[in-house]
């Protein structure tokens, strides 16, 4: 019984539960007001009705399909972090704070 299982596990799940929250919690006074403060703006929520959308949409998919598009979407996302050089990260450094070293 614990064989059957281990092909499962080894799939990612696609679950529009996180989707449907944030898109409710999108809509809460609490956000928008938090949202507002922040950029002077109300969210309109579009990003969160697309990954909605987009989700249900990768419901109706085949799993082997679900895994290529998972994997190209994981692909795709920019690193969190930008890689620099030592030359690059020095000039980048000189650029935001050099103006320090002047005052001193």
């Amino acid at each position: 019984m614990g064989s059957e299982n281990e092909p499962l596990s080894s799939q990612r799940q696609v679950s529009c539960t996180t989707c449907f929250n944030a898109l409710w919690f999108c809509y809460s006074p609490m956000y928008q007001m938090q949202q507002y403060y922040r950029l002077g703006v109300l969210d309109n929520c579009s990003t969160k009705w697309s990954a909605l959308v987009d989700c249900l949409i990768l419901k109706t998919k085949k799993s082997s399909q679900i895994q290529e598009i998972l994997d190209t979407h994981e692909k795709a996302k920019p690193h969190i972090w930008t890689f620099r050089t030592p030359e690059e990260a020095s000039s980048h450094w000189k650029e935001l704070f050099g103006h320090l070293d002047e005052m001193e």
